[in-house]
């Protein structure tokens, strides 16, 4: 049994359809015992011992270039496909990625979706998780200059939705987002705000996000502390 194991690919196909050329093709993900994640940040992200499943997350269709993620509608209009093909797809020489991925490659295939994405206009929260995405990647190579870009752009996507979903179900796993990308970046008094609005909303039953935004809350105390900012008279108590 263990010897049938070792042998097994840690990766495995998947058939994925191209809403764009509406071609079929296959994929690559990472086989479930074979994601063994070390440790998640704050921020949701993880890092994996070996393979790493987010490298695998955007399919690239590999006859006409188009890019998604299973979070992507499934419908594209005519218009939208000739604008594609205008931006991107006539450019497309064919590569492939649909097999194995390192950093560069999955670099690509995120930088390709977010592009995808913008043409066809995917909802701000499609386009927030690409960019939230990205800069984890640039966090794995210690990158500081643009995962911090790439938050800050993150940032303004999650806040869009906010805005546009306002009281959606969801909304306190992204309003504790808002402000721990608000800590991240050193925007440490929009942060409080962010994580204030959870712990004081009554009508938030998510414990777990309560609980996450007071955590942070005093982690954003320490990071003021350290780095000697004033703090607000609602932080000069150390409870949350």
């Amino acid at each position: 049994m263990t010897h049938v194991e070792t042998e097994l690919d840690p990766l495995y196909s998947i058939k994925a359809n191209c809403v764009c050329c509406e071609q079929s093709f296959q994929t690559s993900r990472v086989r479930p015992s074979f994601r063994k994640p070390i440790r998640t940040e704050s921020d949701f992200c993880i890092h994996y011992k070996l393979h790493n499943p987010d490298y695998y997350v955007v399919r690239v269709c590999p006859y006409c270039g188009y890019a998604f993620t299973e979070n992507f509608s499934e419908t594209m209009t005519p218009r939208t496909k000739e604008l594609y093909y205008e931006k991107l797809g006539k450019n497309w020489n064919g590569l492939d990625l649909t097999g194995e991925r390192d950093w560069s490659g999955a670099m690509q295939t995120y930088k390709l979706a977010l592009v995808c994405a913008q043409i066809k206009g995917e909802k701000d929260r499609v386009v927030a998780g690409l960019l939230h995405h990205i800069a984890w990647l640039y966090r794995y190579k210690d990158n500081k200059e643009q995962e911090a870009r790439f938050l800050q752009f993150a940032l303004d996507a999650y806040i869009k939705v906010f805005e546009v979903e306002g009281e959606d179900v969801n909304n306190a796993r992204l309003m504790y987002l808002i402000g721990e990308l608000n800590r991240r970046l050193g925007n440490y008094q929009k942060a409080v705000l962010w994580f204030g609005r959870v712990i004081n909303d009554k009508k938030i039953m998510d414990s777990a996000m309560i609980r996450a935004c007071r955590e942070q809350w005093v982690q954003t105390r320490e990071d003021m502390i350290a780095a000697q900012l004033e703090l607000p008279e609602e932080m000069k108590e150390s409870r949350a």
